[in-house]
């Protein structure tokens, strides 16, 4: 016996060493070394402001909001509970590596058939032993016979364990998939941090725009309002025509009709900032209701090498561990191909007289390992094997698409917000343009050494330029913006 034992020992230190290892995939890409877009802002050796990148803004309310959203914001929630999800799931996976115990107990009364021969009695537990043998080891015939058309009782308490030998690393991999998904669903849940914050001060910056040219198209609107005073003042002396005065008008309710669209934008992006801090669209509009500038700030610092994408932008971390899951659940698959190794065991009481179950006779057991090989099954395992596969080389993809991605938005990000400055800085000068060009024509037409029209030319290119202006500087700090959560900013400070 003791030489069996060795034997099996043996075989079983012989088998660790066959356990599966599924391959691995690397992506194979060409990071470049710097960015393509060069900026002329910020010192060489000073790093890029990222975890707190909202209060570069320095506005007071914009950080509020940004506090409040990651306290009650509904998809920052769901991602966390996500997390939750792994964790249990991770736990589940981790406890195939320890035996499993389970107990019952068991009552049965039975009817033996008069039209059957006497036979043995077979009671109704699991794992009993030898039928034929009674509780106490004698023979059923001795008087536990299942006599003709008798009734009898059973009773049975027991505890049974079963443990599976993780020989080729099945129930290893499950754990390192669910680890790997754990990873996944924490960078998910960063990743969705970063979007968050970018989404509340993308929105808050449109209403604030939206606030301030609504403030331009009702400045205008009051010196269109002038002129079309002054047009009809001049037309009822008979200095000028209804010409005139028609064109004051018409610029005037051309102007007017934009007030609608911008108060609507204002609304939406209040109602979309509500929604975004968890609380019902019209939470904030008396609390935004008061006009304010346009947040704005400069890009102070360097952006590092593209390489820190790979450790810095959480979708990009989410993509490598579910890659990782993937190659995890690849050497599941792969394991399924090879023998599994059991321990079973069962101790209990067994008796047909409940004042007998616990005696000493009344003891059973049961102990000893178990084998199991599928010999056919239609090619099932190596089609799960082929499938899991697939996935590997599809998560494979996916992360690095991920990285070309992240490198797009980063460049795109920069170059918008760089040529965005550039167009501000000749729309301040058409503007300034347009004023004085504003103030000649209506100096000039009321000398009577001009028409209206060059007034109404005027007028309509001060609106414009001005109107485009702010847009420009609305631009700007939503490509800053986009910058910050391209760069995947933000989730290291929360």
């Amino acid at each position: 016996m003791l030489l069996y034992r060795c034997l099996f020992s043996f075989m079983l230190l012989s088998l660790v060493s066959c356990a599966v290892t599924p391959p691995p995939r690397v992506a194979e890409l060409d990071i470049p070394t710097t960015w393509s877009e060069k900026t002329d802002h910020g010192q060489e050796t000073k790093a890029l402001l990222l975890s707190l990148w909202w209060t570069t803004f320095n506005d007071p309310v914009l950080t509020s909001l940004i506090d409040q959203g990651v306290t009650a914001n509904r998809d920052l929630r769901e991602a966390t509970a996500r997390v939750r999800e792994t964790r249990a799931l991770r736990t589940i996976a981790a406890s195939d590596r320890w035996p499993q115990i389970g107990s019952g107990a068991s009552y049965t009364r039975s009817l033996g058939s008069s039209n059957t021969i006497s036979s043995s009695f077979s009671g109704s537990g699991q794992g009993t032993g030898d039928d034929s043998t009674s509780t106490n080891g004698t023979s059923s015939s001795s008087g536990n016979s299942f006599g003709i058309g008798e009734e009898r009782d059973f009773f049975q308490s027991r505890f049974d364990a079963s443990w599976e030998l993780d020989i080729f690393g099945r129930v290893h991999w499950s754990v390192k998939a669910a680890e790997a998904d754990i990873a996944a669903a924490q960078e998910n849940h960063r990743n969705v941090l970063v979007s968050l914050l970018a989404e509340i001060a993308r929105n808050y910056i449109e209403l604030r725009g939206f606030q301030h040219r609504l403030v331009i198209a009702r400045n205008n609107i009051q010196a269109q309002q002038d002129s079309v005073d002054v047009t009809t003042e001049r037309f009822e002396a008979g200095i000028t025509s209804a010409q005139d005065v028609a064109q004051a008008e018409a610029l005037l309710a051309t102007t007017r009709s934009q007030i609608p669209t911008l108060q609507t934008g204002v609304r939406q992006s209040s109602h979309r900032l509500g929604v975004l801090i968890g609380q019902p669209p019209g939470t904030l509009l008396d609390e935004l209701s008061q006009a304010a500038p346009i947040p704005t700030t400069e890009l102070d610092g360097t952006l590092g090498l593209p390489s820190d994408l790979l450790r810095r932008r959480p979708d990009i971390r989410q993509a490598e561990r579910e890659l990782a899951a993937a190659t995890a659940r690849l050497g599941v698959a792969m394991a399924d191909l090879y023998p599994r190794f059991s321990l079973t065991g069962l101790v209990g009481l067994q008796s047909l007289d409940v004042t007998d179950l616990i005696s000493w006779p009344s003891r059973t057991w049961t102990i000893g390992p178990s084998v199991s090989w599928p010999v056919f099954d239609a090619g099932r395992i190596r089609a799960t094997i082929r499938a899991q596969d697939a996935r590997q080389e599809q998560a494979l993809a996916r992360y690095e698409q991920a990285i070309l991605t992240s490198l797009e938005e980063v460049e795109n990000a920069l170059v918008a917000y760089i040529r965005e400055r550039v167009r501000q800085r000749w729309l301040s000068d058409a503007v300034k343009a347009s004023r004085e060009a504003t103030d000649v024509a209506s100096e000039r037409y009321r000398s009577g050494l001009e028409n209206f029209l060059n007034v109404v030319v005027a007028q309509r290119s001060l609106y414009d330029s001005q109107d485009a202006l702010a847009q420009s500087e609305i631009a700007i700090a939503s490509n800053l913006v986009a910058l910050y959560k391209a760069l995947g900013g933000g989730w290291v400070a929360r």
